[in-house]
């Protein structure tokens, strides 16, 4: 995989090192099913509900998931809104990411094991070890664990990653235990990356680089990989699937990313960078939201 030098931007026009990611937001069309699903077959945990019911037919209910307290999806129910068309901008997939390789194959032996689950495939991505599903409703889902941050292979001063093959049966029998297996919930999760499927990899550096202060560590056949305090990265953006897409609709799938930085402080800096940039913001004083050339929603909060 050809990479790119980590840190591609002047210090003050980044994201603090410590920025993360946070729950990903999906408008679902069944939500009982939906969220049976992420409680399964990803042994989440139903944290809330709010906007009324789950009877048949009630929109706008919604229902976050997650391990430790901590969400890692919310599902919003849309029943009328269309499915998304093919070649679309959205969502590629949401990648959650483990503690230790007995709790990546406990949740992958999980999800494997759901009769809704439909398994993609796995890589070794030198970085990291990773396998990949898609829910009941479309949406992509990585499930992985990093190797330690001192085992990252860099040369020349740039992250070295790449797609090697990682056998699921071999890697199950070698890590799963009947402990974890038990009770996958118990290890905490959280979302390490967002991977977003875009229409044009030019104007994604120019919003999510030089706008928005992700800097880059790769760049790979029809995908750009960004991240903040040299993490591999916290949004993948590709157009292997959406080459030349325009503003997307809102549609059943992607409804948000959220981010978080440390401070209100940050959350000055980005907006004043936003600004210069002509990116229209929505300031409710702990978060900003605004929306990417492809009209997906992100909003960046204050972790305080």
């Amino acid at each position: 995989m050809a990479t790119s030098p980590c840190t591609s931007a002047p210090p003050d026009e980044l994201l603090a090192a410590s920025t993360a990611m946070a729950a990903v937001t999906l408008h679902v069309r069944d939500l009982a099913a939906m969220t049976a699903y992420y409680r399964d077959a990803l042994a989440l945990e139903e944290l809330a509900e709010t906007g009324g019911t789950r009877a048949p037919g009630t929109a706008g209910t919604t229902v976050a998931l997650g391990r430790a307290a901590v969400p890692l999806v919310v599902l919003v129910h849309t029943p009328d809104l269309p499915v998304a068309r093919p070649g679309q901008a959205g969502l590629f997939h949401t990648a959650l990411l483990l503690p230790d390789q007995a709790a990546l194959a406990a949740t992958v032996a999980t999800a494997a094991r759901h009769p809704r689950s439909r398994y993609v495939g796995s890589a070794d991505h030198l970085v990291s070890e990773a396998f990949y599903f898609t829910d009941p409703e479309g949406n992509g889902i990585e499930l992985y664990r990093d190797r330690p941050r001192h085992a990252w292979p860099c040369a020349d001063g740039r992250l070295q990653m790449d797609s090697l093959a990682l056998d699921p049966g071999a890697y199950l029998a070698e890590h799963l235990t009947d402990e974890a297996l038990a009770a996958p919930q118990r290890d905490g999760a959280g979302v390490g990356h967002v991977h977003l499927k875009v229409g044009d990899l030019d104007a994604a550096r120019r919003f999510y680089v030089d706008a928005l202060g992700f800097a880059v560590t790769a760049d790979w056949h029809g995908a750009l990989f960004v991240s903040a305090g040299g993490y591999h990265h916290h949004l993948g953006l590709n157009t292997w699937e959406s080459a030349g897409a325009g503003p997307r609709a809102a549609t059943i799938g992607l409804g948000q990313v959220a981010i978080t930085v440390p401070g209100r402080a940050d959350l000055d800096a980005l907006v004043a960078r936003l600004r210069r940039h002509g990116v229209a913001t929505a300031d409710d004083g702990a978060s900003v939201r605004f929306e990417d050339p492809w009209r997906s929603r992100i909003e960046v909060a204050a972790a305080a």
